[in-house]
């Protein structure tokens, strides 16, 4: 069971999700949140594996919420799910450390894979999004390169490593890992390991 809490400020939206995630057998709703902060406080208390993150709410916004989440609890992972798909809003989500980013009129099945995604530390992001993610980064809104750590983890990935052999050889957690993936996955704009690799290969971190 993937254990996952809901934040957003709309009550419908709430009460909506809530509804279609006790239909998925593989998913477990663990809480929900009104916003940003109240949903720091209930990720603190509840922990669950993944969650689903709107990114205009009040109190504490979502984008900064997922930024606090990665950084204290990075074993917790982000999907975004709002209406806005702006190139700004895009960017900063995934630069907080989003895993997904999908649009509210993505269906359950969707929202069950991006989750499922995100929680075996893969990314998945709607094609909408994918597009406007692309057109930032080739529009001046680059994040920030690499860090050599970053560089180190992308060639293990591209060399065939699995998050533990990567963890086990750079002596570091897991979660340091997967925290490691989901910043080369921003950078790269790549939505899983294979597009990951595949820019290493461009980029001359890794030789095919």
């Amino acid at each position: 069971m993937i254990r996952v809490l809901v934040v957003d400020d709309q009550r419908l939206v709430r009460e909506g999700l809530t509804a279609l995630l006790e239909l998925v057998d593989d998913l477990e709703l663990v809480g929900v949140a009104e916003d940003g902060a109240q949903a720091l406080e209930l990720v603190a208390d509840r922990q669950p594996d993944v969650v689903l993150m709107d990114l205009r709410m009040p109190v504490v916004d979502g984008v900064e919420a997922t930024r606090r989440i990665r950084r204290d609890h990075p074993g917790v992972e982000v999907v975004v799910l709002t209406t806005h798909a702006d190139d700004e809003s895009v960017l900063a989500a995934l630069r907080a450390g989003a895993r997904g980013y999908l649009t509210k009129d993505a269906g359950m099945a969707e929202i069950s894979r991006a989750v499922a995604a995100a929680d075996a530390g893969q990314a998945l992001l709607d094609p909408q999004v994918q597009a406007r993610a692309l057109q930032g980064l080739t529009t001046g809104h680059r994040p920030g390169p690499l860090t050599d750590r970053e560089t180190e983890v992308l060639a293990l990935i591209a060399h065939g490593l699995s998050n533990a052999e990567i963890a086990t050889r750079l002596v570091v957690s897991e979660a340091t890992v997967k925290t490691h993936i989901n910043r080369i996955f921003a950078k790269t704009a790549a939505r899983d390991r294979a597009q990951a690799v595949r820019w290493a290969y461009r980029h001359g971190v890794a030789q095919p």
